[in-house]
């Protein structure tokens, strides 16, 4: 009798511990961010959290954590044609969080996966609906759209999302090369397009000019004589100019101050120049 009192006064401790380590096992602490669904016996109770919360043991059971915060899932479209024909590889991400965490449990087995599926086959839908020159030059427009639609099918699952970007459009490598040539005879259009325009600015201005020149016989004659002296002007020239004494397609009456005033003038002019050096 005394052995099995010992033996008693043994296990006793142990079983007691025992049963304090059972009951302290439900304590669970749950972060700021996070929310925690409780099943007892399969039955859905609520969410509970954060903090410290109890539950109990092998009775109750919490099978999975959903986070509150907004999350980052990326997402890619492979070899996806686009209304022209294009085939092009266009990779996403889209930030979404949970706003309700009761549909994100009960409703759908993994929203994370789901969410990213619906994102995916939605990409594939818009760019089949749009051209490549929309989608490479309206990023943001597409992300929109892509937004719109995923929400509306993630609004079941307590899914709130909040903005997608498309990160990257990859096109075959012999479409970019001819997409380059492109815009190089673009930029070589562009640029005959505005010397012929600089052209046909400068006739119009040398029209207007003939104009006044013709009203006025001696303006002309002095731009003439401006025009020599710009010439001689220019530093290290050594060229032999030959000026005509009488021009009568132009209406340039040199005889008025004569030739030999001109040569004189001339003279004048190179003498100041060489005293300049």
């Amino acid at each position: 009798m005394n052995e099995i009192e010992d033996i008693g006064l043994i296990f006793w401790p142990f079983i007691g511990l025992f049963v304090v380590l059972f009951f302290l096992s439900g304590i669970r602490i749950i972060k700021e961010w996070e929310r925690a669904p409780v099943l007892r016996l399969g039955r859905y109770l609520g969410l509970k959290g954060p903090g410290i919360i109890y539950i109990i043991p092998l009775i109750d059971r919490i099978p999975v954590k959903v986070s509150l915060r907004i999350q980052t899932i990326p997402f890619s479209s492979e070899q996806t044609l686009t209304k022209d024909n294009v085939p092009v590889n266009v990779d996403a991400v889209m930030y979404a969080k949970v706003i309700d965490p009761e549909k994100a449990i009960l409703n759908i087995e993994d929203y994370q996966s789901a969410s990213r599926w619906a994102a995916q086959t939605t990409l594939r839908e818009v760019i089949g609906r749009i051209e490549l020159q929309e989608l490479l030059s309206h990023r943001e427009m597409v992300g929109q759209e892509l937004r719109k639609i995923i929400d509306e099918k993630t609004e079941e699952w307590g899914v709130k999302v909040i903005s997608v970007e498309i990160r990257d459009v990859i096109i075959p490598g012999i479409l970019q090369d001819a997409m380059s040539r492109q815009a190089q005879a673009e930029r070589e259009r562009m640029a005959r397009v505005t010397l012929a325009k600089a052209e046909w600015q400068a006739a119009e201005l040398m029209m207007k000019a003939s104009q006044i020149y013709a009203k006025n016989r001696i303006a002309l004659m002095l731009r003439w004589m401006n025009m020599l002296y710009e010439i001689g002007q220019q530093p290290g020239t050594n060229t032999l100019i030959f000026i005509p004494a009488n021009i009568p397609e132009a209406g340039i009456p040199f005889s008025i101050f004569g030739l030999k005033g001109l040569k004189e003038l001339i003279e004048e002019k190179g003498k100041e120049a060489k005293k300049e050096g």
